[in-house]
This record gives C-alpha cells, sequence and structure tokens, in this order.
C-alpha cells in the first residue's frame, strides 16, 4: 500500500505534497528534519491522504497535484476529505 500525502506548516503557511508506503513515519521524518525542502516548516501536521495499491499511481497523484497551481483547489480538496472522514 502507497499513500500520496500532503501536510501543512503554519509557521510557513505552505503545503507539502509526497508520497509513501508509510505516511507516519514519513510524518515523524520530516518533522525531524531529515528533508532539506520541509525542515524550515517544522512542526508539520499531516492533513490529507488518499491510499494507493501501487507506488506509480501515488506518485502520477502527487504530479498531478504539485500541477494545481491555485491553493484554493488544495484548500477545497482537504476541507471536503475532512467532511467525508
Amino acid at each position: 500500500m502507497y499513500y500520496f500525502y500532503i501536510l501543512f506548516s503554519e509557521r510557513r503557511d505552505r503545503y507539502y505534497y509526497g508520497y509513501s508506503s508509510n505516511v507516519d513515519v514519513r510524518l515523524v521524518r520530516h518533522n525531524e528534519g531529515w528533508s532539506k525542502s520541509t525542515k524550515s516548516g517544522i512542526p508539520w501536521k499531516l492533513v490529507y491522504f488518499e491510499k494507493y495499491s501501487t507506488k506509480s499511481e501515488a506518485i502520477k497523484r502527487e504530479i498531478e497535484l504539485k500541477g494545481w497551481k491555485n491553493k484554493k483547489l488544495v484548500e477545497n480538496l482537504i476541507e471536503n476529505w475532512k467532511i467525508i472522514n
């Protein structure tokens, strides 16, 4: 199982998109500063995720959302997901 996930940093008011086979471990690593691209935004909060059966599907979704240049679209996705979950 693979996951596409979205993290949010209140400190930087920024979203981060990624994929992983273990979202919990990946979140801990982001918050421990393992990634240069997220180090300045610590602490990160998991705000959204989707499950996929293959790594390539999760990567495809990550690329798709990185193409969304409108922050409001991402925020609407997250809000609608919160209502369902």
